[in-house]
């Protein structure tokens, strides 16, 4: 049986030990910060970005990896005669997952691209339940049906502190971004069937708060809870809060807290954070 080796692009929410121990390939996406290019994971680190996002003259603008990544990865990996899983990022928010279509028409390898319909670390949930059901002897088959169960039963909740991003980045109107603005309305965000939709507006931060305790009722009352991620843009106050909640609530697991990649945290914008977690 020809070995299955996985690829994914840079805004799966992946440690370091867990690439290392499955094997995974990382195809890099990038980003523009005043006209200097720089690749995630390589020349610019997740820690690193917001403060240089803060003080860049506009907004960077972000990148989807070349198609040449791809197939160079591919037509490496398939050298020993293996076959590639790769697992890109959900389509409504980048077009990565065509650039990997393209690559696998343009490589001998036998590659079978699939749309987490997720990102961040929901997206590194999938994957790495994948690689436990390859490690197993699992087919891709097998690993894109786990990937599925896992995905069924995710969450992804996201607040968003500042919409100048999302205004300045096309997502939504400059007028209805100068009005939430001046209203200093905050907007928490769901991701679910591969879109983003819009849970919830408030005034103030309050209503996150209020939002987030809500959330957290719903997490407790539901099926339990595997893991929990939580993912954020310089936004050390409220994850203190959040992560002090949830260690109340599950003190049995260990939450995994990191600044998002810079893929999404331009979006984003500074103090965004992201409730992530997964259950039985």
């Amino acid at each position: 049986m020809a070995k299955i080796k996985i690829v994914c692009d840079s805004s799966a929410g992946l440690t370091d030990e867990e690439i290392k121990k499955y094997d995974i390939t990382i195809i890099p996406l990038s980003v523009m910060i005043d006209g200097t290019v720089y690749v995630e994971r390589e020349t610019i680190t997740n820690e690193q970005f917001p403060e240089m996002m803060k003080n860049a003259k506009s907004l960077p603008k972000t990148s989807q990896p070349p198609i040449g990544k791809f197939v160079d990865a591919f037509d490496k990996l398939g050298e020993d005669g293996s076959e590639v899983l790769c697992v890109t990022m959900m389509e409504s928010i980048s077009g990565t997952v065509h650039a990997a279509e393209q690559a696998a028409g343009m490589t001998k390898t036998k590659v079978t691209v699939y749309d987490s319909q997720s990102t961040d670390q929901v997206m590194g949930f999938e994957i790495i339940e994948a690689a436990q059901v390859i490690e197993a002897g699992g087919s891709v088959e097998d690993a894109i049906a786990k990937m599925k169960e896992v995905l069924s039963k995710s969450e992804l909740y996201l607040a968003i502190d500042n919409l100048d991003n999302l205004v300045a980045g096309g997502r939504i109107s400059r007028f209805a971004g100068a009005i939430s603005n001046l209203l200093n309305i905050k907007v928490m965000l769901h991701v679910y069937d591969g879109q983003i939709h819009i849970e919830s507006k408030g005034r103030g931060i309050k209503s996150i708060h209020k939002e987030w305790d809500k959330i957290l009722d719903e997490m407790a009352r539901g099926p339990k809870v595997k893991r929990i991620g939580i993912s954020h843009v310089d936004a050390g106050k409220e994850v203190e809060r959040l992560l002090a909640k949830l260690k109340e609530l599950y003190p049995e697991i260990d939450v995994t807290v990191r600044e998002t990649v810079p893929i999404i945290a331009t979006h984003t914008g500074m103090g965004a954070c992201c409730l992530l977690y997964y259950t039985e």
